[in-house]
């Protein structure tokens, strides 16, 4: 009944009218001709039809990240959240507060002292820490200050100890 050719393009014309996302996907020079709009008319609509699905995508992997984050989050709050005995939050505070001004990301001006305490990098070994103080999460901050706190009362800070 169709020729061989003729069946194609009129089913890439069908296609095109039906579903216009799919007749840019599925279309030979046939369809192109047939259905596509002037060049960058169409461009927008078929793109458009992508961006919904995306946008829904975008957000259910930040949504998985931000929970992600947030356990791991706890996870180091409980792992480190029993202070060593004899050293008060408010003590730690105080010491963070003139140290770094609370700042847990905190670096000083030559870069030899790191995080909310300004830890060395041999202090912060001596206390069990690893890699960047500045990058370590503000809770192991907490307690690895307190530690070293227990360990040599606040000689490590003479002038904000």
């Amino acid at each position: 009944m169709f020729g061989r050719g003729r069946f194609s393009a009129a089913f890439a014309v069908a296609v095109g009218i039906g579903f216009p996302a799919l007749a840019g996907a599925a279309g030979g020079a046939h369809t192109r001709q047939a259905s596509a709009p002037p060049q960058g008319a169409g461009q927008s609509h078929d793109c458009a039809v992508l961006e919904r699905p995306a946008r829904r995508l975008q957000r259910s992997i930040e949504v998985h990240v931000s929970r992600i984050r947030a356990r791991e989050r706890r996870r180091q709050r409980q792992a480190f959240a029993e202070l060593p005995a004899g050293v008060s939050a408010a003590t730690l505070e105080a010491i963070a507060a003139c140290e770094s001004g609370g700042d847990p990301t905190a670096v000083s001006s030559d870069g030899s002292y790191r995080g909310k305490y300004q830890f060395g990098a041999g202090t912060w070994a001596s206390v069990g820490g690893s890699g960047d103080p500045a990058a370590a999460p503000e809770p192991e901050q907490d307690y690895r200050a307190a530690l070293l706190y227990t360990q040599a009362g606040s000689s490590p800070w003479p002038i904000c100890g």
